[in-house]
């Protein structure tokens, strides 16, 4: 069976996955492959189960990179979103900005609501009907040739949200024709290369990192110092 997900963690309550760029978490066609599928064709194989549970804790955009968990069972789904929810379930991403700030740290505070017509996540003025806060902190570690690689971390998981806020704050991600002023020719340069929380039934924590795909990172020396990773 060959497929597109990287399983770097399995046990019998949790998948820890790499997602590849381009790949849907879950599609709304029954004919496009997507992460769920996949991985439950890939349990219905092993464990000879027609329909193995899997529950979704937290999404990516189709065209971001980047690690997930998913729960093999209802208990294990209930503590891992109580700890998203609470944040102890911590996930960082990497992204190649178009642009450097000024500001080498800073935090992000907006209200973003839907566009169900465009598919994309309008900044609001501030509280209203269907507007949802949202929150960021980035800190800039590296600059090159007129980009920045920034590391961020999400306090609120909003619908586009890092694309949007980035880009409102003038700092668009390479790669995105959706939110920025260039193509998206090489791909959307967003990874979420780090995933950590405490694994209730293994009774330990969990660590994982992974090095972005996307070429645009490659740029970047400091991703590539032994330590780093």
């Amino acid at each position: 069976m060959i497929m597109r997900t990287k399983i770097i963690l399995e046990t019998a309550d949790i998948l820890v996955c790499e997602k590849p760029a381009g790949l849907a978490v879950q599609s709304m066609s029954g004919y496009q492959a997507d992460l769920v599928s996949e991985l439950k064709n890939y349990l219905s194989e092993k464990c000879g189960r027609k329909n193995p549970y899997l529950g979704l804790i937290h999404r990516l955009d189709q065209p971001v990179e980047g690690l997930l968990a998913v729960a093999r069972t209802k208990t294990a789904a209930a503590d891992l979103s109580r700890r998203l929810a609470d944040g102890t379930l911590k996930k960082k991403y990497l992204a190649i900005l178009d642009g450097i700030p000024g500001q080498k740290e800073d935090t992000l505070i907006h209200y973003l609501k839907k566009d169900a017509r465009t598919n994309r996540a309008c900044i609001c003025d501030g509280p209203q009907d269907g507007a949802k806060r949202a929150q960021l902190s980035y800190r800039i570690l590296e600059e090159k040739d007129g980009h920045a690689l920034a590391e961020i971390e999400i306090s609120t998981g909003r619908f586009h949200q890092i694309r949007a806020q980035m880009a409102q704050a003038g700092y668009p991600l390479a790669g995105d024709a959706r939110y920025g002023k260039t193509s998206g020719s090489g791909g959307l340069a967003l990874c979420a290369y780090y995933l950590e929380f405490y694994d209730l039934f293994a009774k330990t924590p969990r660590k994982f990192v992974m090095r972005p795909g996307n070429e645009r990172f490659a740029e970047m020396t400091v991703l590539w110092q032994e330590d780093f990773f």
